[in-house]
């Protein structure tokens, strides 16, 4: 993490297209770190970061589902507008953490 950026939130989740990994909320940032998991022995390693989006980017917030519920944010990115949905524990939670964390980045 770069110097003044704290962690908001972080879970271990399943996004649609990329896999699981742990989905991570700072004051700049929302990143996703793929991880690589062994039964076996329990362990969970985190891979690489696949994702890693300034809250400048984020367009767009909100949560759906009604048994598989999800947090889902729209981003600017290189390859246009993308749509990610992220299968958390508490989305309401998530959104509104998401959305207080883009008010705040923009007042400073």
């Amino acid at each position: 993490m770069d110097k003044g950026e704290k962690r908001i939130k972080q879970e271990d989740c399943s996004e649609d297209k990329l896999g699981a990994g742990i989905l991570t909320l700072t004051n700049k940032r929302l990143a996703f770190d793929k991880t690589n998991a062994r039964v076996m022995d329990f362990s969970k390693h985190f891979g690489e970061t696949v994702l890693d989006i300034s809250l400048d980017n984020v367009i767009k917030t909100w949560k759906e589902g009604l048994l598989m519920k999800k947090v889902c944010f729209v981003t600017k990115t290189e390859k246009g507008e993308q749509t990610f949905k992220f299968g958390v524990f508490n989305t309401k939670s998530w959104v509104k953490s998401i959305d207080q964390a883009i008010d705040e980045n923009k007042n400073q």
